[in-house]
């Protein structure tokens, strides 16, 4: 189930997006393998920063958080994402693409984790898998490989500095 909060001039358009949204959201997790129910947060900066300074201690807004499920309800329910949508908004711009691509990107990214990959433990085994899931669902860039990339039109080039005598 997706759930859009606060309501917002972005909103509006999400909503409209909802049902395809929750179409490619069952298709990654088949994808991913993933069993049970997924719950979405779409929500604002705000709203995710406070979860993050609540669940993980960090004070900073993010772009998706991942909550599994306890083992008691595997197979039921496999956890839940809360998805900044003020920072997908900027990364969608910042990445030249949709903001609904980049939705998808962070739904595939969250999805991951519930799945208990972690790419900042493992070995790169997980930004193997997302390049993989995200070429088979048809997606731009993935989270992990353009963190790493320089960001479009932030390339700086050193300064030629001329020598006097």
């Amino acid at each position: 189930m997706i759930t859009i909060e606060p309501p917002s001039t972005r909103s509006s358009s999400i909503a409209l997006a909802k049902p395809g949204l929750t179409r490619f959201l069952r298709r990654a997790q088949k994808a991913v393998g993933l069993t049970g129910e997924v719950g979405v947060l779409l929500t604002s900066d705000e709203e995710i920063r406070r979860l993050n300074r609540t669940f993980r201690k960090k004070n900073k807004a993010t772009d998706v958080l991942s909550f599994p499920a306890p083992k008691q309800l595997a197979g039921e329910h496999a956890g839940d994402l809360a998805i900044s949508v003020d920072t997908a908004a900027r990364q969608a711009e910042t990445f030249g693409h949709a903001l609904s691509d980049e939705l998808r990107i962070l739904l595939l990214h969250g999805l991951l984790h519930l799945s208990g990959m972690d790419h900042e433990v493992d070995s790169g085994e997980m930004a193997q898998r997302e390049a993989e899931l995200r070429a088979e669902l048809k997606l731009p860039v993935s989270l992990i490989e353009r963190v790493s990339q320089p960001r479009p039109g932030k390339r700086r080039e050193k300064p030629v500095r001329s020598r006097s005598r």
